[in-house]
């Protein structure tokens, strides 16, 4: 495992926890809730079910699946990062929410829940685990039999195109700027880098199948400037 990279992105989401959600709903106008519903609303979790929110951050999917499978079913929220988590656990306590569970853990490293899990999902996680392919195996093991997973991200789209332009400026003349007004300009400048090293939408879908999903599907959304990616065993 690349123990740089874990501490790196721990450190990173420890530091900006304080202003995440405020910052998340600043730089997208909004927009990541209606696009976190959007992958919520493609997996259809039931009642009943029990699924997990991997690299949970503040909870917003978390929340959102558990309106879905409460109150027969439950959910898991796990984090690395203990700052960020804390925030969702005191959201959690503020809206007396039984339902839902918090872990402090790296994803890659859990061993303990063999298909334990109807569902899977993560928004903003996959292109920061040190390995995309180790975090879908994982995904992949963790869930039952006809067990469904969905990744909501940033898409890696093709270099020069339309969407690449528009993301990089977005990024370097909108996000680091602003986000340099509270100190932060370091970590979210990291975002542009971690989107180079993430699998383009064809090579995702070429991993999930290689790993072992018989589906395997992905929405670009937001002009091409994010992707959905849905599989399901």
């Amino acid at each position: 495992m690349n123990f740089t990279k874990t501490m790196e992105v721990k450190n990173i989401f420890n530091k900006i926890s304080y202003k995440y959600d405020f910052l998340n709903n600043l730089l997208s106008f909004g927009l990541h809730k209606i696009w976190k519903r959007k992958l919520v609303n493609l997996l259809e979790p039931l009642n009943g079910e029990d699924w997990a929110d991997f690299c949970c951050g503040t909870g917003d999917l978390a929340f959102l699946i558990c309106k879905r499978v409460s109150p027969r079913g439950s959910i898991t929220g796990i984090d690395s990062a203990e700052d960020i988590l804390n925030i969702a656990k005191k959201k959690s306590e503020l809206r007396k929410n039984k339902f839902i569970k918090w872990e402090i853990k790296d994803i890659l490293e859990i061993n303990d829940y063999s298909k334990n899990f109807d569902g899977i999902c993560m928004s903003y996680g996959l292109r920061n685990l040190n390995n995309a392919e180790e975090g879908i195996k994982k995904v992949f093991y963790l869930l039952k039999d006809k067990g469904r997973a969905g990744f909501l991200d940033f898409n890696h789209s093709t270099k020069n195109s339309v969407s690449n332009i528009f993301q990089k400026i977005y990024l370097r003349l909108i996000v680091v700027p602003i986000s340099r007004l509270f100190n932060l300009s370091p970590e979210y400048a990291y975002i542009e880098k971690s989107i180079k090293n993430f699998p383009k939408k064809d090579e995702l879908i070429k991993i999930a199948k290689e790993v072992g999903f018989k589906k395997a599907e992905y929405r670009s959304i937001f002009l091409g400037q994010m992707g959905i990616l849905t599989l399901a065993k």
